[in-house]
C-alpha cells in the first residue's frame, strides 16, 4: 500500500509501521550511506579526513552537535545537508501543531483526538523537507520566539483558561518536534534562554507563564557557534554546554585546490558571462591566493577570519571587469586579464576585518597589498624565482645567467610601458609585444602554450617582477605604469627634495 493512500492510524498500522526518534533515522540512514560508499554530505570540500568523519561518529553516537568555527566555513550548510539522511516520510497526527507521533502523541490536541477517535485517527505524511528549523540568535530573540507563550486570542475563542495547554501558542522550537532544529551563533543568545534550552534537552519540559508543561520532544539539535564570540561578546552556559554531547571544530579550505572547488561550486556567474569571459586556472588561482594571504596577514582580524565569500565575490567581479571591459570595446569575447584584478578590491575590502595596523594602512592599501602578495606567491610556482637571482653566488658554484635580464634592461634603457584598463585584447598583446625578451621568455618556459595564454603569461611575468621588485609598478587613474626601479626611485626622492626646497 502506498503512503499516500494510508490516512488512519489503523491502516498505519496494518503495514506493521514501526516509528524511530530522529536520531534513530539519522543515524540508521547513514549506516546506509557509509555502506554503500555514498558521499554523504555532497558538496563540503576539504573535510573529507576532518570534519566529515567527526559528524558521522556524532551522527552514529546520536549526539547533538556544536560545530565551532570562524565565519564562512560551511557550518549551516552541513546542518542543512543533515536533513538528506532522514526518511522521506513520516507519518503525523493531522492538524497537530508539533507533528505528534501517531503512536505517542505528545500535545492535548493530539492525545484527544486519539481517545476520541481511537483506530480511524486521521494522519498525514510529513516530508523531511518540511522537518527543519533554524534560528540566528540574536540578544532579542525570547523564549516565546522559541518555546511559546500563552495566546490570550485563542484562550478567548475557546472559552479556556489560562492554564489550559490548549491556549499555548508554540514557539518554533515544538514546531521542530521530529526534525531538526538549528540555532546560529549560540553564544550571542541571552543566558536565560540558554537556560530553558537546557530544560529542554536536559528534562523534556517547557515552562511557560508559570505553569510546567511536560513535553519530551524528539529533536536533533545543532548548534554554531563562532570562537570570537565564545570568549568576547558571549558565552555557552555551562549546563548546556555540557548537554551538547559533541563539538565539531571547522576550518578554512588547507589548498588552494579545495578553495577553487568551493568557488567554482559557489560562485554565481551569469550564463552570458560564461560565454563572452574565458578565466584562466592562472587568474582563478591568484584570487584564492588572495583568501590565503589575507588569513596569514598581520593587518587582518584573524579572529574574526576570512570567508570563502571573499574568493566567491572576488571571482564574479572578475569575470564581470572583464565583461564590462569587453561590452566597451564591442568584443564577442575576451578573457580575464591580470590588470582586471584590480576589479576584485571591493570584493576584499568588504570581506576583511582589519586591526589597529590594518585601518592605519586604509582598507583599500591593505586589499591592493594582499593581491601583490598573491600574484608574488603564485609567480614562483610558474618561474623561477627572481630573488635567487638577486643574491651574489660563491666563487664555487655555477653562475647561472638571469633570465630576466633581457625584460628588465629594455625598463632600465628608460621605456616604459602604460596599460590602460579599456584596452582591447588586441591592442594589449601588441604592447606587451614592445617588451624586449618578454615573449621570448615566456615561449621558452610555456611552448605549447596558445597566443592569449602566451599574452597573459606575458602581462603576469611584468606584475610578478614589480613584486619582486624589480621594475616598477604604479596603478594610475585608467592605467597601470610598468617602468625601471630605480629611475622611479629617483624621480620620487627628487620629488621630495623639491617639496623640501619649496617649503
Amino acid at each position: 500500500m502506498e503512503i499516500k493512500n494510508i490516512k488512519t492510524l489503523s491502516q498505519l498500522k496494518e503495514i506493521n509501521y514501526k516509528p524511530k526518534s530522529v536520531k534513530e533515522e539519522l543515524r540508521e540512514n547513514l549506516i546506509k550511506k557509509i555502506s554503500k560508499k555514498e558521499i554523504t554530505f555532497p558538496g563540503i570540500v576539504g573535510y573529507e579526513d576532518s570534519v566529515i568523519p567527526d559528524v558521522e561518529r556524532a551522527l552514529l553516537s546520536r549526539h547533538n552537535i556544536l560545530f565551532l568555527g570562524l565565519r564562512g566555513q560551511a557550518k549551516t550548510r552541513m546542518a542543512r545537508q543533515m536533513v538528506d539522511l532522514l526518511d522521506e516520510y513520516i507519518p503525523v497526527i493531522e492538524g497537530s501543531e508539533v507533528n505528534d507521533d501517531p503512536f505517542n502523541p505528545l500535545s492535548k490536541y493530539a492525545r484527544d483526538l486519539v481517545n476520541e477517535r481511537g483506530d480511524e485517527t486521521p494522519i498525514t505524511w510529513l516530508h523531511r523537507s518540511n522537518r527543519y528549523g533554524e534560528k540566528l540568535a540574536t540578544p532579542d530573540v525570547s523564549v516565546a520566539d522559541l518555546i511559546g507563550d500563552i495566546d490570550p486570542i485563542k484562550a478567548a475563542n475557546l472559552k479556556l483558561s489560562y492554564a489550559d495547554e490548549r491556549v499555548i501558542h508554540y514557539g518554533i522550537i515544538p514546531r521542530s518536534n521530529r526534525g531538526i532544529f538549528v540555532i546560529n551563533e549560540l553564544p550571542d543568545l541571552q543566558a536565560r534562554i540558554q537556560v530553558s534550552l537546557f530544560n529542554i534537552l536536559e528534562e523534556g519540559d517547557l515552562q511557560i507563564r508559570g505553569f510546567k508543561l511536560r513535553l519530551p520532544l524528539d529533536i536533533m539539535f545543532v548548534f554554531t557557534a563562532n570562537p570570537e564570540d565564545y570568549t568576547n561578546r558571549g558565552a555557552i552556559v555551562t549546563p548546556l554546554k555540557d548537554r551538547i554531547e559533541s563539538q565539531i571544530l571547522t576550518h578554512y579550505p588547507t589548498t588552494i585546490e579545495n578553495s577553487l572547488f568551493i568557488t567554482e561550486q559557489e560562485a554565481s556567474v551569469h550564463s552570458d558571462q560564461i560565454k563572452r569571459v574565458q578565466a584562466s586556472d592562472l587568474v582563478k588561482r591568484l584570487i584564492e591566493q588572495v583568501s590565503f594571504e589575507a588569513r596569514s596577514s598581520e593587518f587582518v582580524d584573524k579572529k574574526s577570519g576570512v570567508s570563502a565569500r571573499l574568493t566567491i565575490a572576488a571571482f564574479e567581479n572578475a569575470v564581470s571587469a572583464a565583461e564590462r571591459r569587453a561590452i566597451m570595446n564591442k568584443e564577442k569575447e575576451t578573457q580575464i586579464w591580470i590588470s582586471d584584478l584590480t576589479g576584485i578590491i571591493p570584493s576584499i575590502t568588504g570581506k576583511i576585518e582589519l586591526v589597529y595596523e590594518g585601518e592605519q594602512e586604509g582598507p583599500y592599501q591593505v586589499a591592493y597589498n594582499l593581491l601583490e602578495k598573491a600574484i608574488r606567491t603564485q609567480f614562483v610556482k610558474y618561474f623561477p624565482n627572481p630573488d635567487s637571482y638577486k643574491k651574489r653566488r660563491s666563487k664555487e658554484s655555477v653562475v647561472e645567467e638571469n633570465p630576466y635580464k633581457a625584460i628588465t634592461h629594455w625598463f632600465d634603457a628608460g621605456n616604459q610601458l602604460n596599460v590602460f584598463f579599456g584596452l582591447k585584447d588586441e591592442d594589449k598583446i601588441q604592447l606587451l609585444y614592445k617588451v624586449d625578451g618578454l615573449y621570448g621568455f615566456v615561449k621558452k618556459h610555456y611552448p605549447n602554450a596558445s597566443a592569449k595564454e602566451n599574452a597573459l603569461l606575458m602581462e603576469f611575468v611584468l606584475h610578478g617582477l614589480s613584486s619582486f621588485s624589480l621594475i616598477s609598478k604604479k596603478v594610475l587613474e585608467g592605467k597601470i605604469e610598468f617602468k625601471d626601479l630605480m629611475g622611479s626611485m629617483i624621480n620620487l626622492s627628487s620629488q621630495s627634495f623639491s617639496d623640501e626646497e619649496l617649503e
